[in-house]
């Protein structure tokens, strides 16, 4: 197989070598490939520099079949939560099958003429984030058809830290399906490993797993990621206060959905103490029908905290706690997509009892001081915590 020579994106961290990404290091997984009919989990994240891996694969003459798209599409267009698909790539011609919705898992149908799939998606490291979900369906319908699995593990923004409630049995869904905190610190590789050998997958099937690391990265790395890896996380403040934010998906309260500052500003129409002001909008592909759609909200600009949150390494709950106690109705504060949010309904209920920031942090000490126990064993990478 021809192996021509394509720019990558390194960057380069605070005091570091530059850090390459797996997809970039293609000597490294080219010859997994060969002979082999090729299947990729991919979307507009999934670049060598500035061309897609589909189409750098392509000109290696790698025998692409077909590609799976996660929650936004395979070019990354669809909203959160708006319907995907099966389609046909108009640059390829490739057959785009969607992962989400009904069909999460891959079924046999979908691999019976597949060998080997290539997984390349960029994470953020949050539970509640679907990319890892997806990236479960993809392990255990490769496990359970004897198909390989080739995942190229790319930088984890939030990698440098542990925090939030673990979550519980019974409160699992796509939007958090294992036993891990809201911020695991971990990439979609050491992830991989974590639920493959942990015996998470459905009746505890084992898949046959290639993780193609990242180049000099570790669990201290900071790295601006490239491309926003989806369309109401634009830039790396949204990223940095998504782990805090996206609790209020499941209150009254608007995220900024159908605005420019999506994740960066919270609000609601009858917050008379609000210093900042926005009315959502319908942006398709971006917001469909937001919260609050034509509305005018008042609440505030958080983009100024995104340094801090990524200084400290903690989740905020302080908008979460003073925005609760705002409101006279709090019966109606929260609704029934907080608990899967949050993976319990602890948290709902200690906000509802009046319990501090301190003390709510303080309850999820030893449940995450056991999964970092487990994480740790499944880690590739210096963690935050090792004497450099």
């Amino acid at each position: 197989m021809l192996l021509i020579h394509l720019v990558g994106c390194t960057q380069t961290p605070r005091g570091g070598s530059s850090i390459k990404p797996g997809a970039e290091r293609i000597s490294e997984y080219v010859e997994l490939l060969n002979n082999k009919r090729v299947a990729v989990v991919a979307n507009q994240t999934s670049l060598i520099g500035k061309t897609h891996l589909v189409d750098s694969l392509l000109v290696l003459g790698v025998n692409i079949v077909k590609v799976f798209g996660p929650e936004h599409g395979f070019r990354g267009k669809a909203g959160a939560g708006e319907k995907v698909i099966n389609s046909k790539d108009t640059k390829t011609g490739l057959q785009i099958i969607s992962l989400y919705g009904k069909h999460k898992k891959p079924t046999p149908e979908d691999l019976e003429s597949v060998d080997v799939v290539i997984f390349d998606i960029q994470d953020v490291g949050v539970r509640f984030y679907t990319y890892i979900s997806t990236l479960t369906y993809v392990m255990e319908a490769c496990a359970e058809n004897n198909t390989g699995l080739v995942i190229l593990d790319r930088p984890d923004p939030h990698g440098s830290y542990i925090d939030g409630p673990v979550l519980e049995s019974g409160f699992s869904s796509f939007v958090g399906m294992h036993r891990v905190p809201v911020v695991h610190g971990m990439t979609v590789g050491e992830y991989a490993q974590m639920v493959n050998g942990e015996g998470w997958l459905k009746n505890g099937v084992q898949c046959n797993l290639r993780v193609i690391k990242i180049k000099n990265y570790t669990h201290n790395s900071f790295y601006k990621l490239p491309v926003p890896p989806s369309p109401n996380l634009p830039n790396m403040s949204a990223i940095e206060l998504y782990p805090s934010l996206c609790f209020f998906e499941g209150t009254i309260i608007s995220v900024g959905r159908g605005t420019d500052m999506p994740f960066q500003i919270i609000g609601h129409p009858d917050f008379k103490q609000g210093t900042y002001s926005f009315t959502p909008v319908d942006k398709p592909g971006v917001a469909m029908n937001p919260k609050y759609e034509g509305e005018k909200c008042f609440g505030l600009d958080l983009s100024g905290y995104a340094d801090s949150i990524e200084r400290e390494k903690r989740l905020d709950l302080r908008w979460l706690i003073s925005m609760y106690n705002y409101f006279k109705g709090k019966d109606k504060f929260f609704n029934s997509f907080f608990d899967k949010l949050a993976g319990t309904d602890k948290l709902r209920k200690q906000i509802a009892a009046g319990l501090s920031e301190n003390e709510i942090r303080q309850s999820w000490k030893p449940q995450l001081t056991e999964f970092n126990k487990i994480r740790k064993k499944y880690l590739l990478y210096p963690d935050f915590d090792d004497k450099q």
